[in-house]
């Protein structure tokens, strides 16, 4: 998979702002993650009453400790390795440094319950590439659960594309943003159904204090391959 131009100023970006995003997960300086999203994706894993789950781009950890005090067996993947070594420092599970190239190139060897992506998908083909692989992940009657902005509350032109990232609301010490490509809610059901899973739910937090969507949360299963019939 050819890695964009777009796709690399992501991880440069996180690379460079590693400790700053730790510092505001852990301070909980966030206000829509206080308020809303890490208890709305929390709760649509559990929902799944999952033993097993692989929390891709697990940051410095946090969903995968929750997970893993509600008895979860958790592996918590990023690309960073300064978040990785917060997320070990954390502890609540296991943590590896492995890129989505990877993953989509088969580097996970296990299958799990429910594959969570909270806020980790920003890119575009790398995205996609990652989807394509999570079917191979799932174990029999497994998920994918993926927490993103809102569609509808990003702002600017209802069309995909890459648009411009910010730090607004994460508190001081961020540098470089990074960019994220935005698409419809149409389009993120198109990049599930591409990747051979069909959208069992989608779910909308509102925040409490503006009753306006906080995210959406899209419950994604493989789908089942047609069976074949004997002729007889």
């Amino acid at each position: 998979m050819v890695v964009g131009a777009q796709e690399s100023l992501i991880l440069d970006a996180w690379h460079a702002n590693a400790q700053a995003w730790e510092r505001a997960v852990r301070e909980r300086r966030i206000d829509s993650r206080r308020l809303a999203t890490d208890q709305a994706v929390l709760d649509a894993v559990l929902a799944r009453s999952p033993r097993t789950a692989i929390d891709v781009g697990c940051g410095e950890g946090w969903l995968a400790r929750a997970l893993a005090q509600r008895g979860v067996q958790v592996l918590g993947v990023d690309a960073v390795p300064a978040l990785v070594e917060a997320a070990r420092a954390g502890g609540g599970g296991e943590f590896r440094v492995i890129s989505y190239e990877e993953i989509a190139t088969g580097a996970l060897h296990r299958q799990v319950d429910v594959v969570v992506c909270n806020f980790s998908l920003l890119g575009a083909a790398s995205v996609d590439g990652l989807l394509a692989a999570v079917p191979g992940l799932l174990a029999a009657g497994g998920a994918l659960v993926v927490q993103t902005l809102h569609p509808a509350m990003a702002g600017g032109p209802y069309a995909d594309g890459w648009r411009e990232g910010s730090w607004a609301g994460c508190g001081g010490g961020f540098s470089l943003a990074a960019p994220w490509y935005f698409r419809t809610l149409g389009t993120w059901v198109a990049a599930f159904e591409a990747a051979g899973l069909g959208l069992a739910q989608l779910l909308e937090p509102l925040h409490p204090d503006t009753g306006r969507p906080a995210s959406a949360i899209f419950v994604a299963v493989a789908r089942q391959a047609p069976s074949s019939k004997s002729t007889g």
